[in-house]
């Protein structure tokens, strides 16, 4: 299996090269050039490891298989706690995949937990010994999730830069308290999209890599603009479908649909990944919040990035350039002369707008939506008091989205994140007064609900604060040379 950037520039790469550069040449994605089938018969009855070392080791054809299947093995075991793509039924045809019982509570674990592993042998079987310095931008979960991968280890530095006062407060103590020689973490002093941004310019700033380079470090990504971010998602929507058919849910074979909070695309993306791999997926709901980019350009074929930014109770989906968007139109239009430049419309003007060929190929797997704190906080307090089930202020938007884009098919919301990561949002929405400090609002939030907050989360209180600096996203190109 080879891989090719989305522009053009690039191609012929392995998957080793794809994972351990991050971003290609000519600052477009990699992406493979063609798709893997999966033997579904084959993978229907694997445990969560036994599948993802079929769906991973089927893109990373250069890898080792006994390395891939040690390191699946040894990723989604204890670390998930026997809850490795664990579904669960709200009510009929309506099923919550609950990615958060990892160790950072966020779905990012998923690949965050397994991408370590394959940067350093992905080093290894390019015979690379150089210092990577992993540069991360966050709306909040990416951040804590790629530093509990990479913190200690060897031939590693990572810096993580997040959004000032754009991210839950639990999401800011997740990577402030975060303990390794090797980690770095900035507020940057703008939104989510200033510090993709700043972290792209430095990615293509050939000043940069040259005096990196003469100190024997190169430059990589966590990002999910990085292929080693999301092939490992891919997995659990096999996994879902496997579980939902076994139970009843549907028959064999039959579609299911999926409802995905997102701001970057990449979660959702992994889906319709599956979907070419030959998995029946049905529709592919992309659920927006108030910052609805996306919904617009499913529904008009027009990207435009030219509005307010607002600052949401689902924060990590707080963003205006979603970078895996990218991938999506190299796959459905086939040109990657077409995807340059409509990502140079992108950066020189804010905008811009398909054909109708590439949007039709894009409508046919996709149908979008978008919600409001209001109608989100709705949505919380509907499913715990109709359904009994709890849920965050980010799953809680695809939760309301799902309703206006129903089938026959059975409908599954990915629910990307711990409750009490938001717990004064969801306090709230269930009614209930909001104490000022998030741990006091978990204890709350347990007291009503009956549901423990992780300790994961909980914990944070006793943590020493390490990082407090707030830089200007100029500042990231200064970071990133340090």
């Amino acid at each position: 299996m080879e891989y090719q950037s989305t522009r053009g520039g690039v191609s012929g790469v392995s998957a080793s090269e794809a994972i351990v550069r991050g971003l290609a040449p000519d600052s477009g994605l990699y992406v493979p050039q063609s798709f893997p089938q999966a033997d579904l018969q084959a993978w229907k009855g694997l445990s969560y490891p036994q599948l993802a070392d079929k769906v991973v080791g089927s893109f990373l054809t250069d890898y080792d298989p006994a390395f891939l299947a040690q390191a699946t093995a040894a990723t989604y075991g204890d670390a998930f706690a026997g809850k490795a793509g664990h579904v669960e039924k709200v009510r009929d045809g309506l099923y919550a995949l609950e990615l958060w019982h990892g160790p950072t509570c966020a779905f990012k674990d998923y690949a965050l937990q397994l991408m370590p592993k394959l940067l350093l042998q992905g080093k290894k079987n390019l015979n690379r010994t150089e210092t990577t310095r992993i540069l991360v931008a966050t709306s909040g979960d990416t951040g804590k999730a790629a530093l509990a991968g990479y913190a200690g280890l060897e031939g590693i530095e990572i810096s993580v830069f997040y959004p000032n006062a754009g991210t839950s407060e639990i999401q800011r103590l997740q990577m402030a308290t975060q303990q390794g020689d090797n980690v770095h973490v900035y507020a940057v002093d703008g939104n989510f999209d200033d510090a993709q941004t700043g972290v792209k310019k430095v990615f293509a700033d050939a000043d940069v890599a040259a005096a990196l380079e003469k100190r024997g470090i190169r430059l990589s990504s966590a990002n999910s603009i990085n292929w080693g971010r999301l092939v490992p998602q891919i997995v659990y929507y096999f996994y879902t479908c496997f579980r939902l058919a076994e139970k009843g849910a549907m028959a064999w074979g039959e579609p299911v649909d999926f409802c995905v909070p997102t701001g970057n695309f990449g979660d959702i993306l992994a889906g319709y990944y599956a979907k070419r791999m030959g998995l029946p997926v049905g529709r592919l709901v992309c659920a927006s919040n108030e910052n609805n980019v996306l919904t617009d350009f499913i529904r008009t074929g027009t990207y435009d990035a030219r509005r307010e930014f607002h600052k949401t109770a689902s924060p990590s989906m707080d963003i205006l350039i979603s970078s895996n968007l990218e991938r999506l139109l190299y796959h459905v239009s086939g040109s990657t002369e077409k995807v340059a430049s409509w990502m140079k419309d992108l950066s020189t003007q804010g905008h811009y707008t398909v054909d109708a060929q590439t949007l039709a190929a894009i409508q046919e797997s996709f149908a979008c939506g978008c919600a409001d704190d209001e109608q989100g906080a709705k949505e919380i307090r509907d499913r715990f008091e109709q359904d009994g089930y709890l849920c965050d202020t980010h799953t809680a938007v695809a939760f309301r989205v799902a309703e206006d884009c129903r089938s026959t098919a059975p409908m599954v919301v990915l629910s990307t994140a711990s409750p009490f990561k938001f717990p004064r949002d969801v306090l709230r929405a269930l009614g209930a007064e909001a104490p000022e400090s998030d741990f006091d609002s978990m204890q709350a939030l347990t007291a009503k609900t009956g549901c423990a907050a992780p300790a994961a989360l909980s914990s944070l209180r006793d943590l020493p604060v390490r990082f407090t600096e707030v830089i200007a996203p100029a500042a990231i190109r200064e970071a990133a040379l340090r």
